[in-house]
């Protein structure tokens, strides 16, 4: 910006200003007759480009832009179900039931199975368990992940499908 350029040279762009190529001095002049700042574009252009802009009001023009995109961008939610691996028909479909409440509202969904001491031996019906939850839930949501165990858990991600 305006002193820490140090091409010889810049192509000059922005409002009320003729584009072309001028001297660095001719250009600092024409920015400081039009009460604005002279700011680098694109320094490895060759010769580099400079816009007469007033650089406080590129930076609020530019955060305002940034916070909007921000507004606009929708936050994951996750939601979780955990079960064991021995988990009862009445349990399973109680938690079934909040799984699909929760897809319905677009919320991501981890289930997981947690092994206790040593009902880690029991790790194909925590499988099973899953696989199944997987199959019931496939009208409201997709299988990201298929179940995989990471130590004392088998987790599985289901996301929801577009409406």
């Amino acid at each position: 910006m305006n002193g820490n350029i140090r091409a010889q040279e810049v192509r000059l762009v922005g409002d009320n200003v003729e584009v072309g190529v001028y001297p660095l001095a001719q250009a600092k002049k024409i920015a400081e007759e039009l009460e604005l700042d002279l700011v680098e574009i694109s320094p490895n252009a060759s010769p580099p480009v400079c816009k007469v802009i007033d650089y406080k009001k590129f930076l609020y023009e530019q955060k305002k832009r940034e916070k909007a995109l921000k507004a606009k961008a929708s936050k994951v939610v996750m939601k979780e179900i955990r079960f064991g691996p021995n988990t009862d028909d009445h349990d399973y479909d109680f938690k079934k039931k909040h799984a699909i409440k929760f897809l319905s509202e677009g919320a991501k969904l981890k289930a997981y199975v947690f092994f206790k001491g040593r009902s880690i031996v029991y790790k194909d019906q925590g499988e099973i368990l899953l696989l199944k939850l997987a199959t019931d839930l496939e009208e409201y949501g997709k299988v990201e992940q298929l179940p995989r165990l990471e130590g004392k858990r088998m987790t599985m991600f289901i996301a929801p499908k577009k409406k």
